[in-house]
C-alpha cells in the first residue's frame, strides 16, 4: 500500500486506536445486554445458545467479504459503513421481541463487528509498518480498553434505571462520534496488489492463522470456562467466580498497553515463545495449585502470555510474502476468531469426556505446540 504523506502519522495512531476503541465497546453493550434480551424474548438457555450463534456467523461471513472491499475500496470506506451498521443494529438488539428477530440483528451486529476486526487490522499493519515499530499490542489494547469502558460506563447507567434502549442509543450515539472524529486519518487508498482479493490461505499465513486459532481458543476458554471452572472444580460462591476472568482480562489489557516495547526488545518470533510458555504455566497454575485464591497467579500468566502473541501474529501475517497481505490478514483474522466461536463447544465436549481439568491440559498442550513451531515460522 503507497505511503499517504499527507496524512500525520500520529493522528493516523491516534484513529486507528479509535477503530479498535469501536467494537470492544459495542460488544461490551451487547454482553450488558444479554440477560435483557433473554428476558424480552422469553427463551431458556438452550434457545439462547442457538441465537448466540447467528452473532458469530455473521462475523465469520462478513471478514472475508470486508478484507476483499479493503482491498479494492480503502480501510477507510469499509470501516464507515461497518460503523454505521454497527451503531445501527445495536439499538435494535434492545427491543427485538421475538426469537427470530433477535437473531437476525445479531447476524447484522455480528457482521459489523467481524469487518471492523477485519479490516482495523489491515489499518494497523499499514501504520505500524510506515512507523518503523512494533504498535500492535498496543493497537489491541485499545479494543480491551473499549470493552472495560463500556461494560463500566453501560452498567451504570442500568444500575441508575436507564432503560436499555435508551442505553443502546447513547452508546451507538458515543460511537458514531468517536467514529466521525477519526474517519478523516482512516486509510483511504486501495491495497494495489496481484492476484484474488479472497483465497484460501496457504503456506505461512495457514500457518500464522492456526497459531492464531490456538491462542484464540486459549482466550475463549478463558471467556466462558474460566467462570465454570472456579464454580465447579473450585466450589467457590457464583458470585465470585467471574474474578477469574476478570483478572484474565485486566492483566491482558495492561501488558498490551506495555507490550510494544517488549516486542521490540524480544523480536515477534521471541515473543510468541514467551508469550505461549507463559500461558502454558498459567493454565497449569490455575487448574492445579490450591486454595482458588492462590491460582489466580494462573489467570495473571495467561494475560501475560496471551496478551503479545496475537498482535505479533497479525504482524507477520502483514509482512510476508506468500499472500498479498490483505487477503493474508483476511485469513488470518477468520481463523483467528474461528477459535473464539469453536473454542467454547470443544472445550465443552472435552470436558465432558476427561473433564474440565483435562480440557484445560489439552489447551496447554496446544500453546507448548504454538512455541515449539515457531522455529520453522519463516515470513
Amino acid at each position: 500500500m503507497p505511503i499517504a504523506p499527507t496524512f500525520s502519522p500520529r493522528a493516523q495512531q491516534y484513529a486507528t486506536r479509535a477503530a479498535f476503541f469501536i467494537p470492544g465497546f459495542a460488544s461490551a453493550i451487547w454482553a450488558v445486554l444479554v440477560p435483557f434480551a433473554k428476558a424480552k424474548t422469553g427463551v431458556d438457555d438452550g434457545v439462547l445458545g442457538l441465537i448466540l450463534l447467528c452473532l458469530g456467523a455473521g462475523s465469520l461471513t462478513a471478514m472475508p467479504v470486508a478484507g476483499a472491499l479493503a482491498g479494492r475500496f480503502g480501510c477507510r470506506r469499509v470501516m464507515i459503513a461497518t460503523a454505521m451498521v454497527i451503531c445501527a443494529s445495536l439499538p435494535l438488539l434492545a427491543i427485538a421481541a421475538n426469537p427470530w428477530l433477535l437473531g437476525a440483528c445479531l447476524f447484522v451486529f455480528g457482521a459489523g463487528m467481524g469487518a471492523m476486526d477485519c479490516v482495523m487490522n489491515m489499518q494497523a499493519v499499514v501504520v505500524e509498518r510506515e512507523s518503523g515499530r512494533a504498535m500492535m499490542s498496543g493497537f489491541h489494547a485499545f479494543f480491551s480498553i473499549g470493552g472495560f469502558v463500556g461494560a463500566a460506563v453501560m452498567t451504570a447507567l442500568l444500575s441508575a434505571q436507564v432503560g436499555p434502549l435508551a442505553v443502546c442509543i447513547a452508546g451507538s450515539a458515543a460511537m458514531a462520534l468517536l467514529a466521525a472524529v477519526a474517519t478523516s486519518h482512516w486509510r483511504g487508498e486501495p491495497l494495489h496488489q496481484d492476484g484474488p482479493m479472497i483465497a484460501w490461505p496457504k503456506g505461512v499465513v495457514l500457518f500464522l492463522g492456526i497459531l492464531a486459532f490456538i491462542v484464540f481458543l486459549a482466550e475463549g476458554a478463558m471467556l466462558d470456562w474460566s467462570a465454570v471452572f472456579l464454580a465447579d472444580v473450585r466450589q467457590v460462591a457464583p458470585s465470585m467466580a467471574g474474578v477469574g476472568y476478570g483478572t484474565f482480562a485486566l492483566t491482558m489489557t495492561v501488558t498490551r498497553l506495555f507490550g510494544d516495547s517488549v516486542v521490540e526488545r524480544l523480536g515477534r518470533i521471541r515473543s510468541i515463545v514467551v508469550g505461549a510458555l507463559l500461558a502454558t504455566v498459567g493454565f497449569v497454575v490455575l487448574t492445579w495449585v490450591t486454595p482458588w485464591q492462590a491460582s489466580l497467579v494462573g489467570y495473571v500468566l495467561l494475560g501475560l502470555g496471551c496478551a503479545n502473541i496475537v498482535p505479533a501474529l497479525f504482524s507477520l501475517a502483514g509482512n510476508q510474502t506468500r499472500m498479498p497481505e490483505g487477503v493474508a490478514i483476511t485469513a488470518v483474522t477468520t481463523l483467528a476468531y474461528s477459535g473464539v466461536l469453536a473454542g467454547p463447544a470443544l472445550i465443552g465436549l472435552a470436558a465432558h469426556g476427561i473433564g474440565l481439568i483435562g480440557a484445560f491440559m489439552g489447551v496447554a498442550a496446544l500453546l507448548v505446540g504454538v512455541a515449539l513451531s515457531t522455529r520453522w515460522l519463516k515470513v
